[in-house]
């Protein structure tokens, strides 16, 4: 561990944990969409009070980079780390939204699996999250997260060719094809959440 000489911004923890803690919050308030019954709009309404609380939480790590002498990481860091944090709820609120505004009819099955390997990206990211202060055991959630990636990536391409096989007709391809393309915005970001926990943990070992 890098030694200082100067204390460091300690507040940085607790708000991270909390945009971890809302990003978790955020996917598993999606997993309501994979249930016919669900009330969908109550669903998105809960994911833009969910985003407004992630934009907050954001903000504040932005106020406290701009006012701290020194940082427990890397500026740059923290900004990436923050930045990809706030992505993954925006991706996962903008799509439920649309599913919303665009009346989008029953998700595919494939699209489940998006949605559930999602939750447990984001349940990893939160217990990260919980840990950064002492960078410990971190190794196995970025494989994890990176595994989980990899798998979202072939499940997204299988989805993209079960709407392009003619079974789906034009109008609810192009709005399948765009809610698919949301949920695979979100997993990038969780694996950017990842690059940005390793780098730190490389940097600061």
């Amino acid at each position: 561990m890098a030694f200082r000489m100067t204390p460091r911004d300690n507040a940085f923890y607790s708000m991270f944990t909390e945009a971890g803690r809302n990003v978790a919050d955020a996917v598993t308030v999606l997993g309501g969409l994979t249930d016919p019954n669900a009330n969908r709009a109550s669903i998105a309404k809960d994911l833009r009070d969910r985003e407004h609380a992630g934009d907050a939480v954001t903000h504040r790590i932005m106020r406290q980079l701009n006012t701290s002498f020194v940082t427990p990481f890397d500026r740059e860091d923290i900004y990436r780390l923050a930045s990809a944090l706030d992505d993954v709820v925006d991706a996962v609120e903008g799509a439920a939204d649309f599913i919303v505004l665009a009346d989008v009819g029953k998700l595919p099955p494939l699209m489940t699996e998006q949605i559930q390997l999602l939750q447990r990206s984001a349940d990893e990211t939160a217990e990260a999250m919980a840990r950064l202060k002492t960078l410990r055991d971190l190794e196995p959630y970025w494989i994890e997260v990176n595994r989980l990636e990899n798998e979202a990536d072939r499940v997204y391409r299988k989805l993209l060719s079960k709407l392009l096989s003619g079974d789906y007709d034009a109008l609810t391809m192009v709005k399948l094809r765009e809610v698919a393309d949301g949920f695979e915005e979100a997993a990038d970001a969780l694996e950017h959440v990842a690059h940005a926990v390793e780098t730190i943990a490389v940097k600061e070992s």
